[in-house]
């Protein structure tokens, strides 16, 4: 082909001789699209803008501040941090070095640990390399030739990866700057100039493809932006973000430990952690009363049959924990369907007792791996408050929506936004074509229904069926799995579930699963760092803390304590003999939200100067006062 034909996405065309590179295209386009670019595609395919066009079709470009324009930045900037490190330390050995959603990584075999000081001089070297604005140019080799040039470079990982590539695969791709080649589909920036700002974050281990039986190596994390701008503010938000982080605050504000004695991802819950928890569990009761849901409780453990029945056995074994009791095994639930649908076929149903919906705060177990255990937010033993709704499948519309109505309701409780997706059939599936077309037809009409709007998340749903998942997004706009809806057809079948219908014969209900925070551990994890600590009055573990400027306050003190108490009020008392100043300041430290002065003049007064956490003083008041204040602050929370 001597000539192709070209289309812009404005829709215009243009005639090019055959072999024109990528980037020259686009410039005939528009020049600021080329100069703006760090790849282009090529009827959907990435391509680097060096690259030769042989075949007519459309071609766009991808501008660094898109998405995929800074996903190949920090790809190529990898390239250049391992081109670095092989520059300081001769004797490591790279392994692969992908961009991420926040930046990138790379791995290395090195015997020994990369220092914050090492990391600082892999910067300056990599700066330097970026400077020399060197190209980075892409070649085909053979499979062979591939591997003969690594084995030449004593790069052992990259023969492995080349060895295990399909057999079909007869070339592979290397891209070269400087004096650094690389194994790599690409594509990259056209040079290292593109590169303005970049920074080495921190160093972990990592085994080699993941297997924790292969070696560990040094995997160094790094971000990089099209502005020097843009990362500065990144890394203001990483700061916000530790300076929030639930680990730290948990122990500062003595919420929850973690205790490797007792075993990780197993939460000890302190005092006023557990008073934390209790005001969310107990509104959660309160709320699922109004909707007419009924509380129930299941077992720990229930026999291996059960869950063999269940299809966790085939689908969801590795993730469960297994005891036995005089030689009968037991599965430890990773979930509570099953002693819910028990409850349900305790007796005959009829369509005039549907929709039933059982609720249960209930705790399972889950097999984590050490590695993804994260503080509170993934944890091997956690409680969901969890829901099974069985009902006719006429209702499933009606039920779906008022299990949304009431996830709106509750992120505007906790003061959260979220985003919708629906998603769909995995691989991994038990039930038939036609239930699974039912279900997810059921979820994306009531979505439509409600006029919620909702990206599609394809192959992610349950084992048992499709699912609407509600991301909420935190103060920081980072978002976080919490409430499910999944529509269930395949559970019922296999528990032989039914109820009388209006003609006398049986029928199958369908099942919903589903939770509205979903994991109580995580929903605390995500509420800590979104109010950084300083939570609202209503979920305050303790709300005031009464502070005496002397000992002779302390009488009347005892009075004031005892009288909030009695209201219900959750205050402490600091009355030890120190500086007012000091007192004060240990409460704002706590984060309470309110700490109730009492001096000489509030004795003789018979009141209290509340002052907020955030310094604002109140003014004296009575304590029946300051309690109608806190109950004002409240009251949309009853």
């Amino acid at each position: 082909m001597s000539k192709i034909d070209i289309q812009y996405p404005d829709n215009t065309r243009k005639s090019f001789e055959a072999g024109m590179a990528a980037g020259e295209i686009l410039a005939a386009w528009k020049k600021e699209a080329a100069r703006d670019a760090v790849a282009a595609k090529l009827n959907d395919r990435m391509i680097d803008l060096a690259s030769p066009v042989t075949e007519n079709g459309t071609i766009e470009a991808v501008d660094i501040n898109t998405p995929e324009g800074v996903g190949v930045l920090r790809h190529s900037i990898s390239h250049v941090m391992a081109e670095a490190v092989q520059q300081l330390f001769p004797n490591v050995k790279v392994t692969i070095g992908p961009s991420i959603e926040d930046g990138f990584y790379y791995d290395f075999d090195y015997e020994s640990t990369f220092t914050p000081e090492d990391l600082k001089k892999i910067e300056e070297r990599m700066a330097e390399i970026a400077a020399k604005d060197e190209p980075f140019t892409r070649r085909e080799v053979s499979r062979e030739e591939a591997v003969e040039l690594f084995k030449k470079k004593g790069e052992p990982y990259k023969v492995e990866l080349i060895n295990d590539l399909p057999a079909d695969v007869k070339t592979v791709s290397l891209y070269t700057q400087g004096g650094f080649t690389d194994l790599c589909r690409g594509p990259h920036i056209p040079t290292t100039g593109k590169i303005k700002a970049f920074k080495l974050l921190n160093v972990a281990g990592a085994y080699w493809r993941g297997d924790e039986h292969n070696k560990m190596l040094q995997r160094i994390y790094g971000t990089g932006f099209a502005t020097p701008k843009q990362m500065e503010e990144y890394l203001s938000f990483i700061e916000e973000a530790k300076r929030r982080d639930h680990r730290k605050l948990g122990r500062e504000l003595d919420l929850f430990q973690i205790n490797e004695e007792v075993g990780p991802g197993l939460i000890i819950w302190h005092p006023k952690g557990a008073m934390l928890r209790t005001i969310i569990e107990d509104w959660e009761r309160k709320e699922h009363f109004k909707r007419g849901y009924d509380i129930v409780m299941g077992p720990q453990i229930l026999r291996d049959h059960m869950w063999i029945r269940s299809g966790h056995m085939d689908h969801y074994k590795e993730s469960m924990y297994f005891t036995e009791v005089e030689d009968q095994g037991y599965g430890i639930k990773p979930m509570n369907c099953l002693s819910h649908m028990m409850i349900y076929k305790s007796k005959i149903r009829s369509y005039r007792d549907l929709p039933l919906r059982y609720f249960e705060l209930g705790t399972v177990h889950r097999h984590e791996k050490t590695g993804v255990l994260h503080g509170l937010t993934r944890v091997r033993q956690f409680t969901q408050d969890d829901a099974h709704i069985l009902c006719t499948p006429d209702q499933l519309n009606a039920e779906i929506l008022a299990i949304a109505d009431f996830v709106k309701y509750a992120m505007g409780i906790f003061g959260f936004e979220y985003e919708v997706e629906l998603s769909t059939r995995p691989a991994n599936s038990i039930g038939s074509d036609k239930d699974w077309e039912m279900a997810t037809e059921a979820l994306e009409q009531s979505l439509k229904d409600n006029r919620m709007p909702y990206d599609i998340n394809e192959g992610d749903g349950a084992f048992y069926g499709p699912k609407i998942d509600f991301k909420l997004k935190d103060a920081l706009k980072r978002k976080w799995q919490c409430a499910t809806i999944q529509c269930d057809f395949a559970l019922p079948e296999r528990f032989d579930l039914h109820f009388v219908g209006a003609d006398g014969e049986r029928h199958r209900p369908v099942m919903l699963h589903r939770v509205i925070l979903g994991s109580i551990e995580r929903f605390i994890g995500v509420l800590i760092e979104h109010y950084a600590g300083a939570f609202p009055v209503w979920l305050a573990p303790v709300q005031a803390v009464l502070v005496t400027v002397t000992d002779s306050q302390i009488p009347y003190g005892e009075e004031v304590y005892r009288k909030l108490l009695d209201v219900g009020l959750r205050v402490e008392k600091d009355f030890k003999n120190e500086k007012l100043g000091h007192k004060i300041r240990a409460a704002q430290l706590q984060k309470v939200p309110y700490m109730l002065v009492i001096g000489d003049k509030e004795v003789a007064s018979g009141t209290i100067s509340p002052r907020q956490r955030d310094g604002k003083n109140l003014g004296a008041m009575t304590a029946d006062a300051f309690v109608d204040l806190v109950r004002e602050k409240c009251s949309r929370y009853e």
